[in-house]
């Protein structure tokens, strides 16, 4: 239930975003907090980053809330100024912070109208708005929540002595908590805010607990910040919401909740919002192109692409979810291998993210389909059949489509058998397989003719005979048969040329389609 409510989310904003008056579309940061050059786009309205400690998620957060003229935020509030301070002392023996050049770019859809802005830092930060004639910087209300709240002691101290100043009491309203509502599960007769100045603190009064009131200090960690975060942003409109680690306190279920009614918030509020985590959960609660990945480099930050194997291994070490190649026999499953050897490199896998395996033949294949369907994981496979398999598609693709799923199914390079193509291409490309092999060129395509004049007479199956003709050369060169045809799938992969190319491609592209499916 709770995936056909993302999705149905998901497809709303999706539909809603090229029609927001109100966009921050890309930051550029560059010169600050070991970030060399980060472009950062936002194509989603509710965008996730994540990714290991010190990969610079907080100061994406920070660089976004200086982008708007923020109304009733005092002069320095929400200027690069205030949020990436500087510490220097007059007494020069003590360290310092070394400024270096340092810049900011903002690209925003505002008023359905386009603007572009520059922070730039010398000695101290100046607006530029990259040549657009009486340019200004945006206004829009900016939330920022960041994990510095009542858990920090002096924080704790400075709210304690308001018991001792002249409060002010207000109840606040349905308005404010049902946001909270339908994300906690419990049910609160009164809630208040008891206030001086700009210090505040929570009071709730639940129907379970027959009346009895207790402050903040007394919720759980993520009864605190859900509150909290309802009253803040329940009532915005067309504002940017920024939250640095969304996760704190909160159960995993409670993780997906909170993402959910974020995201119904924005579609009804015209809402924008950035989030810092370190939990999957989060993460995965937004579309694939709500996920922005960042992974620190020796001195730089980058945004890597969001697929599940990158991500998984970030959080857990390794591939949680793996990809398998089903083929017909071992010279399908060598020639294939040598092809997957390419992509380990390519595509930054590991052995443990693919696994290539065969059967008994491709009569077995429907059964195979019938049988990963039931239990839901066609996504998780592709079926490689050989060149002359193709009599075999209509009846695989019927019973995938019967259950609803998809179905990955390519065909080796050529129309006849592996081994048959093996041969060709060894024959054709005979100078570069003597190197790899240790024989001269003459050497080698000898040895070819010689077999071949061996079998040219024999009254075998034609199968049996293209089989034969590399037992024979294994035989004689000393190496497995397997050996033999995945240097050949490897070598003719890295060709890149004629049906091989086009097998190349076609299994790039399944591999990429499986790696950045949204779970």
């Amino acid at each position: 239930m709770m995936k056909h409510h993302f999705g149905q989310v998901w497809n709303q904003l999706r539909a809603k975003k090229p029609h927001m008056a109100f966009f921050l579309e890309e930051v550029r940061i560059q010169g600050l907090r070991g970030i060399r050059d980060l472009k950062v786009r936002f194509t989603y309205p509710v965008s996730v980053l994540s990714g290991p400690n010190t990969c610079g998620k907080s100061t994406i957060l920070f660089a976004l809330a200086s982008a708007y003229k923020v109304p009733g935020a005092k002069l320095r509030d929400f200027t690069p100024s205030a949020l990436f301070p500087d510490f220097r002392p007059r007494d020069s023996e003590i360290p310092s912070d070394k400024r270096s050049q340092s810049s900011l770019e903002f690209y925003y859809i505002h008023e359905n109208q386009r603007y572009q802005m520059r922070y730039s830092r010398g000695k101290t930060w100046n607006k530029s708005y990259l040549g657009q004639h009486g340019g200004s910087q945006p206004e829009r209300v900016v939330y920022l929540r960041t994990v510095a709240n009542l858990t920090n002691p002096s924080e704790v101290r400075s709210v304690l002595q308001l018991g001792r100043k002249q409060m002010n009491k207000a109840e606040i309203t349905a308005n404010y908590i049902n946001f909270a509502q339908r994300i906690l599960p419990l049910r609160y007769r009164h809630l208040f805010i008891i206030s001086h100045g700009e210090r505040d603190l929570l009071f709730a009064e639940r129907d379970d607990l027959d009346g009895i009131a207790y402050s903040e200090f007394h919720m759980s960690a993520g009864e605190q910040a859900i509150l909290r975060l309802s009253k803040d942003i329940s009532l915005l409109h067309d504002a940017l919401v920024l939250i640095d680690e969304i996760e704190a306190g909160l159960h995993p279920f409670t993780q997906q909740q909170l993402m959910l009614e974020l995201q119904r918030l924005a579609l009804r509020n015209n809402l924008q919002i950035v989030v810092t985590t370190h939990s999957q959960i989060i993460l995965e609660s937004v579309p694939s192109e709500g996920r922005i990945f960042l992974e620190r480099t020796m001195d730089n930050v980058e945004v890597l692409p969001p697929y599940r194997d990158i991500i998984q291994k970030a959080f857990y070490g390794r591939s949680v979810n793996r990809l398998s190649i089903l083929c017909e026999d071992e010279v399908a499953e060598a020639l294939l291998r040598g092809v997957v050897d390419i992509f380990y490199s390519k595509f930054n896998f590991t052995n443990s993210d693919i696994g290539v395996g065969r059967d008994t033949g491709k009569d077995e294949f429907p059964h195979h389909v019938k049988a990963i369907a039931n239990f839901n994981q066609l996504h998780d496979f592709i079926f490689v059949l050989d060149g002359d398999g193709h009599d075999m598609e209509a009846e695989m693709r019927k019973i995938a489509s019967d259950f609803g799923q998809p179905l990955n199914l390519l065909f080796l390079p050529g129309s006849e058998s592996p081994e048959s193509w093996v041969w060709a291409h060894l024959n054709e490309y005979s100078d570069d397989y003597a190197d790899k092999f240790k024989m001269t060129p003459e050497a080698f395509r000898g040895k070819l003719s010689a077999i071949e004049q061996t079998f040219s007479g024999a009254s075998d199956k034609q199968r049996n005979i293209e089989k034969g003709r590399l037992i024979s050369l294994s035989d004689d060169l000393v190496r497995d048969i397997t050996e033999i045809c995945r240097v050949v799938g490897c070598t003719e992969a890295e060709r890149d040329k004629g049906d091989m190319g086009s097998f190349v491609t076609n299994l790039g592209d399944a591999i990429q389609s499986w790696r950045s499916q949204v779970e």
